[in-house]
């Protein structure tokens, strides 16, 4: 099952929600299957440097089928992933914030936000995500 643009604009829509809710304004990026960005959403006064970082939260997200923040943990000094964020020429980000999205049980794409510390950035993408598992 892909992901259309309408559900990633769903997506986005709860996790702009969630991040009104916090007071935190942030950068919401929705990509597909195949790590592709499908759909964006910088809400007004979130951080322009979280653009990028948003979208590769995403990507990351759905290339390794795991929640960035869980990598970031198993990333550490010593841990099995140590040095993971330097690999594909640096787009791997290892903090809070990206989420696989999963329809029966397989990962059809991710979400990745980002804009606040890291607990504001994960809620907000669990919320996109939980939209989505209601579609």
């Amino acid at each position: 099952m892909a992901i259309t643009l309408e559900q990633a604009r769903t997506i986005i829509q709860a996790a702009e929600r969630k991040a009104e809710e916090i007071g935190q304004p942030m950068n919401v990026a929705v990509v597909d299957e195949g790590g592709n960005l499908l759909a964006f959403e910088r809400m007004a006064n979130a951080w322009l440097g979280s653009i990028d970082i948003a979208q590769k939260k995403a990507w990351t997200s759905r290339a390794f089928d795991i929640e960035t923040g869980d990598l970031g943990t198993n990333s550490q000094s010593g841990d099995q992933f140590f040095g993971i964020h330097a690999s594909n020429g640096g787009k791997v980000m290892i903090f809070a914030g990206g989420v696989p999205l999963k329809k029966d049980g397989k990962v059809v794409g991710a979400v990745g936000v980002s804009g606040g510390l890291g607990k504001q950035d994960q809620a907000v993408a669990e919320a996109g995500a939980a939209a989505f598992e209601k579609l």
